[in-house]
């Protein structure tokens, strides 16, 4: 399902960019959430910290890239950085919530590599 643009002001070549950093960061709610119900979870410490600071820059991206705003692909670096590095955490447990975190994270780290370079 295609997610519609609030607002038909947003640029449009955002749209995908916008859309995959809104999944992530939900991935990463998600699995901060699933992670604390884990019996490992001091195991995990630093991973949740690493989800919220991924949700955190996923979202501000989404919002700057939203108002066209000039430090849009300079967050877009930022936050394909952060995913890659939550990506990569999240693959060191073998839970499904885990992987399909880190999924999510590839995916919104390479649209916003696209976005930082376009």
């Amino acid at each position: 399902m295609k997610m519609l643009l609030a607002n038909s002001a947003t640029p449009k070549h955002y749209t995908h960019c916008i859309e995959a950093c809104l999944k992530c960061a939900q991935a990463c709610e998600e699995c901060f959430s699933a992670c604390l119900k884990e019996t490992d979870v001091q195991a995990r410490t630093s991973m949740i910290k690493m989800l919220n600071d991924c949700a955190e820059i996923c979202l501000q991206a989404a919002q700057l890239m939203s108002r066209d705003s000039m430090f849009a692909k300079a967050s877009c670096e930022l936050c394909a950085m952060v995913c890659e590095a939550c990506a990569k955490d999240c693959e060191a447990f073998k839970d499904a919530h885990c992987q399909e975190c880190a999924k999510f994270c590839r995916e919104c780290a390479e649209a916003c590599r696209q976005m930082a370079r376009a």
